[in-house]
């Protein structure tokens, strides 16, 4: 008797077999059914996923880059984002980042947002994979966020969100392109058909095509991204107009630097500090470019007279030079956050003069292009120790990341309360009235400079022979002046230091000091004496909130 597919009664018979038939497995009998293994194409579609989210992310950012090109620097996601993340930085984190990376806190936060951005953007890929309106949905909400940062920057207008806008239609357009071909890929089978037969290579090249369509995608947005900061530099002239820039002669030229201001120690730092090497703190994470023929300056609040002065009457003005030393109130003991400079600009006691405070003022807050401020005491821009709106500094236009066209410079107070750059406005008011940029974050209101002795050779845990060697550095008291520095070799006698000569009160002084080293480990202070006979305090402070204090501790060891 036959089966009914013809097949033999004789179990000992192979079944018979049509072309629409697979052969199905019987497994041995004691051995239970194995599971189905998951392909390769199932098991790495997360990734993918992420991939897909990364490189959607980097559309947004360079469309935005390329189309911000035609707008403000500061309408670009990045710089939006960043700078609204300084506004926001707590105390703690703000210090940290200034004495952890110094003048690098900007290059250590665009590396940190890119982290984040990278994280955010592996997740919206992994969810709009698996769950796309909840995708859309993520995607949704960062461009709003974008968007908000941008539009709440100073200075910035609501059609500088455009950039963001289409950034973001772009991005999830390419998510989509590119999660669709992710979907096409999980529709094919996981396992071949039969034993030995070929595979379908319909998978594989779906996955060639991912790849394809991911790389060309992320060569087109490093494109875009390029091509936005080269059209953005090629549209801007601010660095050719400043380049071409003539200073007028100054009414009042800097007093001649006399001979052997420089320490006669080797190493220590210049006693006039090159531009290119003055220390760089503020909270603009894109420079201001700002056409100096269209820059104004806005004096109003307590006075009797509003005032608008172009650059044009700053350049007209009766011009002062001075050399004067800034300070961070961000700098550690034996910090490097100072410099010394020669600048030139117009004095702000003139400019009060023409306004005419009224009684009862007691502060000018001052604002810049970007939105940071800061609370000056008046009564210190109306006295004699020439605090201006400087357009000049070491012989030429300021630098562009120094405040080109204008920016404030006062002796004898730390930047965070008086060097505003980029100025466009100031405020005659009080400070019972208003808060500055830092005083609403937990700094002080004022903030004059403390006497600060700073070591700078030999370095700390260097190494150097036994004999004589060469210690010095530098001290500041700006207002107050210098006139004593001491030195003591382990728990030893403060020994005095030689004085290198006095330039003037508003400017750094120079030190030096031969050791008679012996073989071992050593520590090595510094304690400076003001010019009100003041000794630096061995008191140790943070720099939050008025400026760090103490003495400056160096290690070293003779061999």
């Amino acid at each position: 008797m036959s089966t009914p597919w013809g097949a033999p009664d004789n179990p000992d018979t192979p079944p018979l077999r049509t072309p629409c038939m697979k052969t199905l497995s019987t497994p041995k009998p004691g051995t239970a059914p194995q599971p189905r293994k998951r392909s390769a194409l199932r098991s790495g579609s997360t990734a993918l996923a992420a991939l897909a989210g990364v490189v959607s992310a980097a559309v947004v950012l360079s469309v935005a880059e390329l189309i911000g090109a035609f707008f403000t620097t500061r309408a670009t996601p990045l710089i939006a984002l960043g700078s609204t993340f300084i506004d926001f930085t707590p105390l703690w984190m703000k210090n940290f980042a200034v004495e952890t990376f110094g003048t690098n806190d900007k290059a250590a936060l665009f590396v940190g947002m890119a982290v984040t951005i990278l994280l955010l953007a592996c997740v919206l890929g992994i969810v709009a994979y698996r769950k796309w309106a909840l995708g859309v949905a993520g995607v949704v909400l960062m461009g709003a966020v974008i968007v908000g940062t941008v539009v709440t920057r100073a200075g910035v207008k609501p059609f500088d969100a455009i950039p963001s806008l289409i950034g973001t239609v772009a991005g999830l357009v390419v998510l989509r392109f590119l999660t669709t071909r992710l979907w096409r890929m999980r529709e094919w089978p996981d396992v071949a058909s039969d034993r030995g037969a070929k595979e379908p290579d319909r998978p594989a090249t779906t996955r060639r095509a991912f790849f394809t369509a991911t790389g060309i995608t992320a060569a087109a947005a490093a494109v875009a991204a390029t091509g936005g900061r080269l059209l953005s530099a090629a549209r801007s002239n601010v660095a050719q107009a400043r380049g071409a820039l003539k200073l007028p002669a100054p009414a009042k030229a800097a007093a001649p630097v006399p001979a052997g201001v420089q320490s006669k120690a080797p190493g220590v730092t210049p006693w006039l500090t090159p531009n290119k090497d003055f220390y760089r703190i503020d909270t603009a994470l894109s420079v201001p470019e700002i056409n100096a023929q269209d820059w104004e300056l806005r004096v109003h609040g307590l006075v009797e007279q509003e005032l608008r002065l172009s650059f044009q009457d700053l350049l007209d003005a009766q011009l002062i030079e001075s050399h004067v030393s800034l300070t961070c109130v961000s700098n550690p003991v034996g910090g490097n956050l100072a410099g010394n400079a020669k600048w030139l600009g117009m004095p702000i006691r003139d400019v009060l003069k023409m306004a005419r405070p009224k009684q009862g003022a007691d502060m000018v807050l001052s604002t810049s292009v970007d939105g940071f401020s800061a609370s000056t005491p008046l009564e210190v821009l109306q006295d004699g120790r020439d605090a201006m709106l400087a357009i000049g500094m070491n012989g030429e236009a300021l630098p562009l990341e120094h405040g080109y066209p204008v920016r404030m410079v006062v002796p004898g107070l730390y930047g965070f309360v008086s060097a505003t750059k980029w100025v466009v406005d100031l405020e005659v008011t009080r400070f019972a009235d208003h808060k500055a940029y830092w005083t609403q974050r937990g700094w002080s209101e004022r903030g004059p400079i403390k006497t600060m002795a700073r070591v700078e050779v030999p370095k700390s845990f260097a190494k150097v022979p036994a004999g004589r060697v060469a210690v010095g550095g530098t001290a500041w008291a700006q207002t107050r002046g210098i006139t004593k520095v001491e030195v003591q070799i382990d728990n030893g006698p403060w020994t005095e230091a030689v004085l290198s000569a006095e330039a003037s009160v508003v400017t750094w002084r120079q030190w030096s000091f031969d050791w008679e080293a012996t073989p071992g480990p050593h520590y090595i202070k510094a304690r400076a004496t003001d010019g009100t006979g003041e000794v630096q305090t061995d008191k140790r402070a943070d720099p939050v909130p008025d400026g760090a204090s103490g003495w400056q501790s160096v290690m070293v060891t003779v061999e």
